[in-house]
């Protein structure tokens, strides 16, 4: 037999043991958490073993997909997205910054600066009257 193949005889049942034992201990938790939290709270009723890991699947499919996505999968591409629209919105709001900070005088300028400072923790805030 060929090393490889002796391995994979190996890892193969270990696999499908670890893989059971994840899923096992998940849904220990989820009943455990579950029937010390919410009965005592809300009333609710308890959970069986059973129940308690159709719980962990339903939101496993509703909150979390699968997680065999990869960095090719669906969860993967909103998080790029969100990352090109935050980049876009940046982008936007820099440029209208900049077309502001073009239109202003001297000391409109100067006094912008402390409000930004403030807001960023490091200074006196804003002057709301400043001729005062």
């Amino acid at each position: 037999m060929r090393p490889r193949l002796k391995k994979l005889i190996w890892i193969a049942p270990l696999a499908i043991l670890g893989m059971a034992l994840f899923i096992f201990i998940g849904g220990e938790i989820v009943l455990h958490l579950w029937n010390w939290l919410l009965p005592p709270l809300f009333g609710w009723h308890e959970l069986t073993f059973w129940q308690a890991l159709a719980m962990l699947l339903l939101c496993r499919i509703l909150f979390g997909g699968f997680g065999m996505s990869g960095s090719h999968g669906s969860h993967s591409h909103r998080r790029m997205a969100g990352g090109r629209i935050s980049e876009r919105v940046s982008e936007r709001l820099a440029e209208r910054f900049g077309e502001r900070w073009e239109h202003m005088s001297p000391e409109e300028r100067e006094r912008l600066w402390p409000g930004l400072r403030d807001r960023s923790g490091r200074t006196t805030p804003l002057d709301p009257n400043p001729s005062a």
